[in-house]
């Protein structure tokens, strides 16, 4: 093989996914402090969210989640026919035992499960999240140490442009308006090379500066394969009934 140098496997670890979970069924067990986290996490991801839990146990983020219409609701205990048409299910009751039942089931009907407090009885952790529009950075400890994993992640957001999250959606709107332009698959390489480009050529200021018109001029250099400073689209913009057909003494990047 040569002297190839490769990642070592270092094993241990989760398999970190951004999970879709749109439209999913989201069974939630439970209605104290725990619940209402796992509960604002799901409904963040737009799943379809059924609360369990007897009415005297439910905290008044819960309960708001409930009165709004934000969840569905059901006022007892659990029952194993809950588990009925269910895609994903998040415990957070204080009974060790009944959460073990909850967890065996769902192993027996191969749904993805959580128990809070009981990483062995997990399919996936949450970790200590990030959000900034579209971004999200989450970090996780693998069930080691949830307070540190906040830690980290606060000094992580402290770090980051005010701006990252709002340069992202205009990233993410340039590119909905590129596949309109360029939408044939085998243009997928050449789009995604182009979009690097621009991603370099740009910093946060100019992407979150960027309107619709802005990116209407620039995709019309996208066939060209070039990426003119933002300055320069904006002048094309504002002499644009003078133009002759030649962007090239605005290009700064090839």
């Amino acid at each position: 093989m040569g002297d190839e140098k490769f990642p070592e496997v270092q094993g241990g670890g989760s398999l970190i996914l951004a999970w879709q979970i749109r439209n999913k069924r989201v069974l939630v067990v439970g209605g104290g402090e725990v619940a209402a986290g796992r509960i604002l996490n799901v409904l963040n991801a737009d799943a379809k969210v059924t609360v369990v839990s007897p009415r005297e146990g439910l905290n008044a983020e819960v309960a708001y989640r409930i009165e709004k219409g934000q969840v569905d609701y059901v006022d007892r205990k659990f029952e194993p026919s809950d588990l009925d048409n269910v895609d994903m299910v998040l415990t957070a009751v204080d009974d060790p035992e009944a959460s073990t039942q909850i967890w065996k089931l769902c192993k027996e009907r191969k749904i993805a499960a959580n128990i809070a407090d009981v990483p062995p009885e997990c399919d996936f952790y949450f970790g200590s999240v990030h959000r900034d529009g579209p971004l999200q950075i989450m970090v996780s400890t693998n069930g080691k140490g949830p307070r540190l994993a906040n830690i980290v992640r606060r000094s992580i957001a402290e770090n980051l442009p005010d701006n990252v999250g709002e340069a992202i959606s205009k990233v993410g709107k340039l590119r909905q308006m590129l596949r309109k332009v360029a939408p044939k698959p085998e243009e997928g390489p050449k789009r995604m090379a182009w979009m690097i480009k621009v991603s370099d050529a740009y910093s946060l200021e100019d992407l979150c500066e960027m309107d619709e018109r802005d990116m209407e001029t620039l995709l019309r250099f996208y066939a060209p394969n070039k990426v003119p400073r933002l300055g320069c689209l904006k002048a094309m913009e504002e002499e644009y009934d003078a133009f002759d057909g030649s962007f090239g003494f605005c290009v700064g990047w090839g």
